[in-house]
């Protein structure tokens, strides 16, 4: 592959992601090293693109896209490559970091499943689309992280770190998930504490609907700081942004403890002073992060990653033949939410 096709390709990337979850773009650029920043970007970048697809229109629609997506991310896992700046970058990016392929196919096939999600019957329901979809999915990007441990290891630890991240979801998105007509919070739950769907729709405040909450808040803290683990099982640079990740999963935990059963009716917004305080103080865990830059690249993204020897463009997949240069607005666009 041409440097000139995978330096565009890193950047579609990023400017998707910029785009799309300008939050996580920010963390992953303050706190990335540059060397690893454009394979986690990239990572991310396929995820939520998935994610995108099935997101828009009738439940017909949302499955016509996601098998013709479906099939495109097949074609390029079987040949090592492919048409679309996204899927170009992942393949890049998880070659050079020796990322299995059974994670995106895991990924996949668990975005097919959520096409047609009901709701979650109890917690081992709930434990199922953790390991079918939240797990696969951080591993797009997590995944590649260097590691201390096995892989096997690291993978388990961060199969608990997403479980603690999708509670912090179940929460913080419960009132965009109710006005769409999901329920994210295992039935079980919900007649523990003798609440209904339509206490939770309707936004009442009663005892079992702020006891069902604060239950689901102290169980998600409990596994994110399970899945702190992972800060020891990587090396000093790639901690800051472990522990930032995990920190802002907290704070967002706290607004939805101080919005209470409101929380069923407006989801809980990060306040970016408190944020950026949160990534600094997570930055001090390690030296300050050098960034190459250029004038064709100002903010160093992608020269830092093209400019060491785990970027090399030999190192793509090859099927003999010449991949086209295309923009970031080739292919399917996601609406950003």
């Amino acid at each position: 592959m041409r440097e000139s096709t995978l330096r565009a390709d890193y950047t579609a990337a990023e400017r998707f992601m910029r785009r799309r979850e300008t939050a996580g773009w920010g963390a992953l650029r303050f706190l990335t090293p540059p060397e690893f920043l454009p394979h986690a970007v990239a990572g991310a970048a396929l995820a939520y693109f998935t994610d995108d697809v099935c997101d828009r229109g009738d439940a017909e629609g949302r499955a016509r896209r996601f098998e013709a997506w479906a099939t495109r991310v097949r074609v390029a896992l079987d040949t090592g490559t492919a048409t679309h700046p996204l899927l170009r970058a992942y393949l890049h990016a998880a070659r050079e970091n020796g990322l299995p392929r059974d994670w995106a196919d895991a990924y996949m096939a668990g975005t097919r499943a959520e096409l047609t999600f009901p709701e979650f019957a109890d917690e081992a329901e709930y434990q199922s689309y953790v390991d079918t979809l939240t797990w696969p999915g951080a591993m797009l990007s997590t995944g590649m992280t260097p590691h201390l441990v096995s892989d096997e290891d690291f993978a388990a630890s961060v199969r608990q770190f997403a479980d603690g991240f999708q509670r912090t979801d179940l929460v913080c998105d419960l009132a965009e998930d109710l006005s769409e007509g999901r329920l994210r919070l295992p039935r079980s739950d919900l007649d523990r504490y003798g609440v209904t769907r339509a206490d939770l729709e309707s936004g009442r405040d009663t005892p079992g609907v702020r006891a069902l909450l604060a239950a689901t808040v102290a169980t998600a803290r409990a596994a994110l700081d399970a899945g702190t683990r992972i800060v020891d099982e990587v090396p000093h640079e790639y901690r800051p942004l472990v522990r930032g990740v995990i920190d802002i999963s907290h704070y967002r935990l706290d607004n939805a403890c101080d919005l209470g059963p409101a929380i069923t009716q407006r989801s809980a917004r990060d306040n970016p002073a408190v944020c950026v305080r949160l990534l600094v103080r997570a930055r001090r865990m390690a030296p300050p992060i050098r960034r190459a830059s250029s004038p064709q690249d100002p903010s160093g993204t992608v020269t830092a990653v093209l400019s060491t020897p785990r970027a090399d463009p030999d190192a793509v997949a090859r099927t003999g033949s010449r991949p086209t240069v295309i923009t970031a607005s080739t292919g399917p666009e996601p609406t950003t939410r």
